[in-house]
C-alpha cells in the first residue's frame, strides 16, 4: 500500500495479529528490499555486485545516491549492465541519464553448434506463450506421463538419465523423487528453487523469461512422479518482471486443463504458487527457502530430517533447481538414453552456464559436460578484451574459489574442477583479466559472503567478518607468516563447524587466492603494515 515498512504499519501488524514486535523487525530487517522509509520501494537499487563493479556499478551507485539509491547484491544480470530496480522495473546502463528499461534477458546463443536440451527450443518465435510452447513440442512429456506412464516409470527415466541437481549440490534428481514418492505423509509438495542469488548466475532467469512453461511442465511431472498435489515457485526479488510472466503462464496453463484439477481429464491434480522472496541470498539454501516460505526466519534447517521426509510444513517435498526442472519434460520426451548422449566421454548431459566479467561475449551459454573451459572462454565467448589475458576465472559464481594458471585446463565436470579443489555449483563463472588486482577480487568475495551471512552460527557470522578485515588492511599490523596463520586458522574452523553451505564455501575464496596468487598476497599484507 505504502511502498515502504513504517514503524506504524509493523506496530499494527504486532498488535493485531499477536506477533512479537522483535520477531517483525527480525524479518524486516533481514531482508534487503523491505524499505523501512520513503520513498521506499520506488527509490533506486542500484546492484553493486562483483562483476558490476568491474564495470562501473559503484560509480553509477556513487552518482544516483542524491536520487535515494541503496546498493543491491548480484542482481542476476550479469550479461546486461548495469541493473538498477526501480518499483518493479529493472533498468540497465552505466550512466544515471541513459538508464534503458530492460524487461526480458539477452538472446541465447549456440556457438559451439551443439545438441542442446534445456535452450534447444527456446530461441523458436512464441516460445514463451502456451500456444508457441505446444507448437515446439511442448507438453508432448506430461501427455507421455499422464496417458501412459506410471509415477514409478517417470522417476525411473528420470533416475536412467543421472540428471543430477543443476541448482549446485548435484544430489541426483531420481534418487530425490523416489525419497518423496516413498516417504509417509500429505499433502506433499514440490518446491522450484528460483532465489538465483548466487554473484555471476543468470541463468535461471533467462529460462523462466524466455521458456516458463517449460520450467511450468518440469515441476507437473515432479508432481505426478511423487504424488504431490501441490507446488510453490520461489522467485527471487530482483527478477521483477519474471514474477508477471510465470503467473501469466500459471493462469494460461490452469485455463487449457494442464494445471489444477483433473490434468489432462486424469484423476491427477496440482495446484502450483508463485511466492517472492525480499532479498536474501541465503534463502537459495533449501532449508532457509523453506523457512522462508513458511514465513519463519529464514535460518538454515539443522540436517537431518531433510527436506524429502520433512520440508515445506514438514511433509515430504522435493526442493529442485529452475534448470534441473527444465530439464526434465526433455528427457520424458527424448528417453533417458538420448540425455546421457548429450555429455562428452563418460559424462551424463548438459549444464548451463552463466559466463560474465572480462570477456567479449558474456552470456548464457548450455555447454555438454566435460567441455573443456579454455573452448568455452576462447572459441565460444571470444576470449579476453583485446590486448588482455585471462588471469583467473571464479568457478560456482563465487563459493567455488579461484582458477588460474595451469588449472584453466579443466574441463567443465566436477569430478576434474573438484581435483583442483573447488566444483562447479551452479554455473557461473566470472572472468578476470591481467589487469585486475586480485585480492581486491577476493576481498569483494569475502565482503558479500559476509553480507549475506544469516549470523545463525558464529564461524560463519565471525569468520567472514574477520577475513574480509584482513583482506582490506583494517587489522592490527601482521607479519605475513601470522596473517597467513590466521586466515588459513580462520577458514578451517568456518569449513568444520559452519551450519551450512555459505560458511563452508566462503573459505574457497582466500584458499584459491594464496594458493594462485601468493605474491599478490605477500605484497598486499606488506602494503598494510
Amino acid at each position: 500500500r505504502d511502498g515502504y515498512l513504517s514503524e506504524e504499519s509493523v506496530r499494527t501488524v504486532s498488535d493485531t495479529l499477536k506477533i512479537p514486535i522483535a520477531e517483525l523487525w527480525g524479518t524486516v530487517t533481514f531482508y534487503h528490499h523491505f524499505s523501512r522509509q520513503a520513498p521506499g520501494k520506488s527509490a533506486p537499487r542500484v546492484c553493486t555486485g562483483n562483476v558490476c563493479c568491474l564495470n562501473g556499478g559503484r560509480e553509477l551507485y556513487e552518482s544516483m545516491k542524491e536520487d535515494g539509491a541503496t546498493e543491491m547484491p548480484c542482481a542476476g544480470r550479469c550479461d546486461d549492465m548495469v541493473p538498477v530496480i526501480i518499483d518493479d522495473k529493472a533498468w540497465v546502463g552505466f550512466d544515471k541519464d541513459s538508464l534503458e528499461h530492460r524487461a526480458t534477458p539477452m538472446p541465447v546463443v549456440n556457438p559451439g553448434g551443439i545438441e542442446e536440451c534445456c535452450f534447444s527450443q527456446i530461441r523458436e518465435p512464441g516460445r514463451a506463450t502456451l500456444e508457441g510452447y505446444r507448437k515446439t513440442g511442448g507438453y508432448s512429456g506430461l501427455e507421455n506421463a499422464v496417458g501412459d506412464m506410471s509415477p514409478d516409470q517417470v522417476v525411473q527415466i528420470i533416475t536412467d538419465s543421472k540428471l543430477a541437481g543443476r541448482g549446485g549440490a548435484g544430489f541426483p534428481t531420481g534418487i530425490k523423487w523416489k525419497a518423496v514418492a516413498e516417504a509417509p505423509g500429505a499433502p506433499k509438495c514440490i518446491v522450484c528453487n528460483a532465489d538465483e542469488g548466487e554473484p555471476g548466475c543468470f541463468k535461471d532467469r533467462t529460462m523462466m523469461d524466455h521458456d516458463p512453461f517449460a520450467v511450468i511442465e518440469g515441476m507437473t511431472l515432479a508432481a505426478f512422479a511423487t504424488g504431490a498435489p501441490l507446488g510453490f515457485i520461489y522467485l527471487r526479488y530482483e527478477y521483477p518482471e519474471t514474477e508477471a510472466i510465470l503467473e501469466n503462464a500459471i493462469e494460461d496453463a490452469r485455463a487449457s486443463g494442464l494445471l489444477g484439477d483433473n490434468i489432462l481429464g486424469s484423476n491427477f491434480s496440482f495446484h502450483l504458487y508463485v511466492r517472492r522472496g525480499a532479498g536474501a541470498y541465503i534463502c537459495g539454501e533449501e532449508g532457509s527457502l523453506l523457512n522462508s516460505l513458511e514465513g519463519k526466519h529464514p535460518f538454515p534447517r539443522n540436517k537431518p530430517p531433510f527436506p524429502v521426509t520433512h520440508g515445506f510444513n514438514d511433509k515430504p517435498t522435493a526442493v529442485n533447481n529452475v534448470e534441473t526442472l527444465a530439464s526434465v519434460p526433455h528427457i520424458v520426451a527424448n528417453g533417458s538414453d538420448w540425455y546421457q548422449s548429450l555429455g562428452l566421454d563418460d559424462h551424463a548431459g548438459t549444464k548451463l552456464i552463466s559466463l560474465s566479467g572480462d570477456v567479449q561475449r558474456p552470456g548464457n551459454y548450455e555447454v555438454p559436460i566435460g567441455l573443456p573451459l579454455q573452448t568455452l572462454l576462447h572459441e565460444w565467448a571470444g576470449g579476453p578484451k583485446p590486448g588482455r589475458t585471462i588471469q583467473a576465472v571464479t568457478m560456482a559464481g563465487l563459493s567455488g574459489g579461484f582458477l588460474a594458471g595451469k588449472d584453466l585446463e579443466v574441463t567443465l565436470d566436477d569430478p576434474c574442477i573438484k581435483s583442483k579443489g573447488s566444483f562447479l555449483g551452479a554455473g557461473g563463472i566470472m572472468v578476470f583479466d591481467d589487469s585486475r588486482d586480485m585480492v581486491a577480487a577476493a576481498h569483494d568475495a569475502m565482503a558479500f559472503f559476509a553480507h549475506e551471512s544469516c549470523g545463525k552460527c558464529f564461524p560463519c557470522r565471525i569468520g567472514t567478518q574477520r577475513i574480509t578485515e584482513r583482506l582490506n588492511g583494517a587489522t592490527p599490523p601482521l607479519g605475513y607468516t601470522e596473517w597467513l596463520a590466521e586466515i588459513e586458522d580462520i577458514g578451517s574452523t568456518m569449513k568444520s563447524t559452519s551450519a551450512c553451505g555459505l560458511g563452508m564455501a566462503a573459505p574457497h575464496v582466500t584458499e584459491s587466492l594464496l594458493r594462485y596468487f601468493p605474491e599478490q598476497v605477500e605484497h598486499h599484507v606488506a602494503g598494510a603494515k
